[in-house]
Parts: C-alpha cells; sequence; structure tokens
C-alpha cells in the first residue's frame, strides 16, 4: 500500500487556472496513473491516513497531510460551531469528490461541462446518538446528491456522464456499499 499524502505547502498552491490548466493536469495524472498501475497493479493500492486530536468541548484538530482544519459540533450538540460537523464534513468530502471524478470523466469522455455545482444532503435521527432508540441507525437514513452542470451538452449527455461518475467516484461508494472498519483503542 502506498501512503498518498501530500507535502505542498497550501498557502503557496497555485489554485487559480484556466480550462486548459486544468485539461493538462487532468492528462498528465492520467497518463501517470495509467502507467504506473498498467507496469504495476499494486501500484494502484493507496492507503490514507488522517489524526485526530481532541480540543475544546468537543471540536477535532484533524491533520491529513500537509494540511490542517477543524471539525466541530453545533451548540445544540455540545460543540463551540467553531467549524463544520464531522457528518457535515462526510457531505463536503461526496460534494468533493463529485466535482473531481465529473471533471475528470468530463475531460476522458469529450462530455465538456463550464461549471459545477453539487448539493449533498442527509437525513439522520439524533435518537440513536442519544441512546434513545436503537433500532434507527447512528448514521444517515438517506443522502441525496444533486449536481448542477452549465454548459452546451443536452441533459442526455450530462446523465451519460453523471453515471460513469457513479460507477467510478471513491466517497460515492463509501456511502453506498459497506465497507469493512475495524477500530481498536489503547490507552496512552
Amino acid at each position: 500500500m502506498t501512503i498518498l499524502t501530500s507535502d505542498t505547502d497550501p498557502r503557496t498552491s497555485n489554485t487559480s487556472f484556466d480550462a486548459d490548466e486544468r485539461a493538462r493536469r487532468l492528462d498528465a495524472a492520467a497518463s501517470a496513473w495509467g502507467n504506473r498501475i498498467d507496469s504495476d497493479r499494486t501500484a494502484a493500492h493507496l492507503t490514507y491516513r488522517v489524526r485526530g486530536t481532541g480540543e475544546g468541548s468537543v471540536a477535532t484538530r484533524v491533520r491529513a497531510g500537509a494540511h490542517e482544519f477543524s471539525i466541530d459540533e453545533p451548540a445544540a450538540l455540545a460543540g463551540d460551531d467553531t467549524a463544520a460537523s464531522p457528518v457535515e464534513i462526510a457531505l463536503g468530502a461526496i460534494a468533493a469528490c463529485q466535482v473531481v471524478v465529473f471533471r475528470l470523466y468530463s475531460h476522458a469522455l469529450g462530455i465538456p461541462f463550464d461549471d459545477i455545482d453539487v448539493t449533498a444532503e442527509g437525513d439522520l435521527d439524533a435518537a440513536r446518538l442519544f441512546g434513545k432508540d436503537d433500532s434507527v441507525r447512528a448514521g444517515f437514513s438517506a443522502v441525496r446528491v444533486a449536481i448542477e452542470l452549465s454548459g452546451s451538452e443536452p441533459l442526455e449527455r450530462y446523465e451519460e456522464l453523471r453515471a460513469v461518475v457513479d460507477a467510478h467516484c471513491p466517497v460515492l461508494d463509501l456511502f453506498a456499499n459497506p465497507t469493512a472498519v475495524t477500530t481498536s483503542v489503547t490507552k496512552g
């Protein structure tokens, strides 16, 4: 397994570029990964790692590679409301992954669009969280992802693109399918 982390300082990264630059970067990444996987299938096996440390009332400082961010809860859930909640971050992850995979396959399939806006919405019954009803899921009972694309292609082409994205989006897969999870605790 390869641990995929970034050594780039996010404060110096160039995040503003045009469609030609995006296309160049998509081509370069697809080519590099394609060659890597073709020469060694195990090169596609990645391990991501983040570390969370408790802060404040119930907040968490998360470190992911060279990046740090906070996750908190609203006051109604004992938080200080200093950052998005864990479930909002999860919905943000599905929205962000959709943007990435839409851009990747838009370019690969020649189905261009101008702008993308993704809204992810999830329904959660907090009764399980508070130990009041063990018959409901602790997590989302339903998630809805709405993608709005602007561009010159007909809706049918964008539906074709959506179907390919749905089949290849890692975070959508996490939400849609069971994933083996193990937990452990140690004494520090």
